[in-house]
């Protein structure tokens, strides 16, 4: 997920995370119970859906990756989104170096069967919307329609700087970023065998076949997400079937999902799915947290974020509180994708409490 969209941040260090564990047995209260109750009255008992988000910047192979999809598709996690960077973020340089999104879920997309996978996001300063949209419907084609596709403006200028990348002013990106959503989407909803043309500021298109389709219909499903106020909220509003409050409190969260609510009223179109990003570090020991935890307290580009480092049970609140304020699906952000054992400890001790919330009495 790109962390800025509008507003600079450029190597501030992360916050320091409490690393008081609870008990392991949740602690249910009634604001939380409230909360699932709510979000499953309007949708079901699969409440929350959980997706596992994962940063190979950091330092993954193709095979880390598909190990961990794997994992995640047979412990029964709906999503597998990834980041889409070509640097690490800090002074590790994250061996061997980075993968290419769409090149790694097109491999994922016929090595898995089940899990949703997709971007979180992708950068608009990295393709052309056309080439894109086509990569996209061919994964989504490859995936059995699968796929999903989170798209941004783009903010870290470090990795376009590396390996010569344009990265143009904030305002810029963005226009661009709204032109490239109207032209992805755009050619996705013409009908077969008619033509796309656009005509923008940044990408113009002349008699597009509009081709291939992807197998999702109308298409596959577009995450805007980000902090910003104003254009990220107008951009959700008008393009998103899914806007994402990327890693920030449940408070910061819920008036991002009110600005978005509000500027849907506006122009008459429904909410999108509302979805929080998440960062966990969690153990069945504070130790075992702790050490988790470590990499938050590592200085990079990444503004403060608000993770969960404590017990499984302090994970399944903070699900509960954003299910209170509306959110149906979460990204949980894996900080090292080589320790299969996060994962596990959280489809153990986690997703089986999801659905169970909603018939214990408060």
């Amino acid at each position: 997920m790109t962390p800025v969209d509008e507003g600079v941040f450029a190597g501030q260090p992360m916050g320091q995370p409490s690393l008081r564990c609870n008990s392991l047995r949740p602690q249910w209260n009634r604001s939380v119970l409230a909360g699932f109750r709510n979000a499953t009255d309007a949708t079901s008992l699969s409440l929350v859906r959980i997706c596992v988000f994962t940063e190979p910047h950091r330092g993954a192979t193709y095979d880390d990756q598909l190990r961990l999809a794997r994992h995640a598709e047979d412990a029964g996690f709906d999503g597998y989104l990834r980041a889409d960077h070509f640097q690490s973020m800090g002074a590790d340089p994250g061996l061997p170096g980075p993968t290419d999104a769409w090149i790694t879920l097109a491999g994922l997309a016929r090595e898995t069967s089940r899990i949703r996978i997709g971007t979180l996001v992708t950068s608009a300063t990295f393709r052309l919307p056309g080439p894109l949209a086509v990569a996209v419907a061919q994964v989504d084609q490859m995936s059995g329609g699968r796929v999903e596709l989170g798209l941004g403006a783009g903010w870290y200028e470090r990795e376009h700087i590396s390996y010569g990348i344009p990265f143009p002013p904030q305002r810029e990106r963005f226009d661009r970023l709204a032109e490239q959503l109207a032209v992805i989407t755009g050619l996705w909803a013409t009908p077969d065998g008619e033509r796309f043309t656009f005509k923008g500021e940044h990408y113009q298109l002349d008699d597009a076949p509009a081709l291939p389709k992807p197998v999702q219909r109308p298409r596959p499903t577009v995450i805007v997400g980000g902090r910003g106020p104003v254009r990220t909220r107008d951009l959700a509003a008008q393009y998103a079937d899914e806007f994402n409050m990327p890693f920030k409190s449940v408070a910061e969260t819920a008036a991002a999902f009110d600005r978005v609510r509000a500027a849907c009223a506006r122009i008459g179109r429904d909410t999108p799915v509302l979805s929080a990003g998440v960062v966990v570090a969690i153990g069945r020991t504070d130790a075992e947290a702790a050490r988790r935890a470590a990499p938050l307290h590592v200085p990079s580009a990444l503004p403060p974020e608000d993770p969960v480092v404590g017990s499984p049970a302090q994970l399944v609140d903070r699900l509960g509180e954003f299910a209170a304020i509306g959110a149906t699906r979460a990204h949980l952000r894996l900080i090292d994708m080589s320790d299969v054992d996060h994962l596990e400890l959280i489809a153990a001790e986690v997703l089986p409490q999801l659905p169970a919330a909603v018939g214990i009495s408060a």
